[in-house]
């Protein structure tokens, strides 16, 4: 890249830092009928801000179907340490909890781990590398009296010397549940879990569209439970927005997608679970 290509690439990306609008305090997530009362340890990107970063600044293609970005106020998009949460919003209806007691979350582990190496292969024959899941970084927790589930996945990377964090949150609604998604080097597990903990109630549906208003006469019922969407998300379309590793660009970075390496990983298991769905209608159940 020459002088003059980065000084270019360097005012594009802070023109696109500059344009973005946070919003602070409650905040509609009006798609999914619910709401983020944030504190003052965050602020908000709408759906068009938050692809700006997504698309623009990190590079990850376009999706319609991105609502929403919880930004810590003191984090930097474009440090080594920056972190964001994706906000989305999954509609294929009310998911049961009544696997909530029976889900071996150990056996699940190896089931993923094993998935894992075989969906590996499977790359290194596409060109691309391996993954690997390493373990829990957060073992799964579900709370029964808010419908909120939470969990973390250390990912390697092959040809990567640092892991990958991958956090998630589930809140469960009426007719589908919202995601919320974080992506960052497992060096900054520590911050990234205060910060999801620090979400965690902040995050619910309107009246109306909270769990407690599900009617089995009248509304759609999704084809799997609570294990599906932990067992079944780790690489799924919106689950690993964000980046592994950096390039200088003058002074700023340029963040490197982890979309362009997921592939098919967890395939066999997103298949089974979303069995029915027709091709191409822009679903998925996140990680």
């Amino acid at each position: 890249m020459s002088e003059a290509e980065r000084k270019a690439a360097e005012q594009r990306i802070e023109q696109v830092v500059k344009s973005l609008r946070y919003q602070d305090g409650q905040i509609a997530v009006v798609k999914a009928k619910a709401h983020l009362n944030l504190g003052k340890e965050f602020r908000y990107l709408d759906s068009a801000d938050a692809r700006k970063v997504l698309e623009q600044l990190w590079g990850n293609p376009p999706d319609a179907d991105v609502l929403g970005m919880v930004v810590p106020r003191d984090g930097d998009l474009l440090g080594d340490q920056g972190w964001a949460v994706v906000v989305t919003y999954d509609d294929e209806g009310y998911v049961s909890d009544e696997d909530a007691a029976k889900i071996d979350y150990a056996q699940m582990l190896q089931d993923l781990k094993d998935e894992a190496k075989e969906g590996s292969k499977e790359r290194r024959e596409a060109g691309y590398g391996g993954i690997e899941l390493v373990g829990w970084a957060e073992p799964p927790h579900y709370d029964a009296a808010a419908k909120k589930l939470y969990w973390a996945k250390e990912l390697a990377f092959e040809g990567n010397e640092a892991h990958t964090l991958n956090y998630d949150i589930r809140v469960l609604g009426r007719s589908g549940y919202l995601s919320l998604n974080a992506v960052a080097g497992m060096g900054e597990m520590g911050q990234v879990r205060t910060g999801m903990q620090q979400l965690l109630p902040a995050v619910e549906f309107d009246q109306g569209a909270r769990y407690a208003d599900y009617d089995a006469s009248t509304d759609k019922a999704a084809a799997y439970g609570l294990a599906a969407l932990v067992g079944g998300g780790v690489a799924a379309k919106a689950g690993l927005f964000g980046k592994i590793g950096a390039l200088l660009l003058g002074l700023k970075k340029l963040l490197i997608p982890l979309v362009l390496v997921i592939g098919a990983f967890f395939g066999k298991i997103l298949s089974f679970f979303r069995r029915g769905k027709k091709d191409g209608d822009g679903g998925g159940v996140v990680s």
